[in-house]
């Protein structure tokens, strides 16, 4: 072997070894989950996970646009009767759950969440889904939504206007029927609708007519 050889080689081996150390560094980063806010708040752009669920917390007064990596944020059963507009700052967001809290709407400046995929609205008893349908539609990449256990008799006529939902929850709700607005997403694949106090038709469930697979 020639000095430039080994010399390439070197070089390679101590490249590969970085690139190596590097991903690893990476994937243990995207699985720690942080759940206290004062220790995610000391090194904010390393944290892609953040659960703050079952916490008595302000999160209005939290400096979301710190959190420039954040992935994954619950703020599940925080009972928050609003929430914060300074969400909208989270531009890497994929997955939200908003679960068990006592809000109406949404802030408007969800609308900035365009990477968003899945989105947990389950046991908030005060949402009102009909008035957050325009903000919702706003989300180009939200293929997952849950809305379970939030008391809906009926799906609101625009719904259609969520064209890039793809999986829908809307099990242990109050529907009567399966509703025929689910047809108007073209590109809903499956629905969740066990929990509710319906049966379909002998015929209806071997027809399967809706184009989608449904968990009854």
């Amino acid at each position: 072997m020639t000095k430039y050889s080994l010399v390439f080689s070197l070089v390679f081996v101590f490249l590969f070894q970085n690139i190596k150390a590097q991903s690893t560094i990476d994937s243990i980063q995207l699985k720690k989950e942080f759940i206290s806010l004062d220790e995610a708040l000391k090194s904010p752009e390393d944290v892609y996970r953040l659960n703050l669920s079952d916490q008595d917390i302000e999160a209005s007064d939290i400096v979301w646009s710190s959190f420039t990596n954040l992935q994954y944020l619950s703020l599940k059963n925080d009972h928050l009767k609003q929430i914060p507009s300074g969400l909208g700052a989270l531009k890497s967001l994929k997955v939200l759950d908003l679960s068990g809290n006592d809000f109406e709407v949404l802030p408007s400046s969800f609308a900035n969440l365009t990477n968003l995929q899945e989105l947990f609205l389950n046991d908030d008893k005060y949402l009102n889904f009909g008035k957050n349908i325009p903000i919702l539609s706003a989300l180009p990449n939200l293929t997952s939504l849950h809305i379970e256990n939030d008391g809906l008799e009926s799906l609101p006529k625009d719904i259609f206007r969520l064209s890039h939902l793809e999986s829908l929850y809307i099990n242990n709700n109050k529907f009567k029927e399966l509703p025929k607005e689910l047809k108007s997403l073209k590109e809903l694949q499956f629905v969740d609708i066990h929990g509710n106090k319906f049966k379909l038709p002998e015929q209806d469930m071997s027809k399967k007519d809706f184009g989608l697979r449904v968990r009854f």
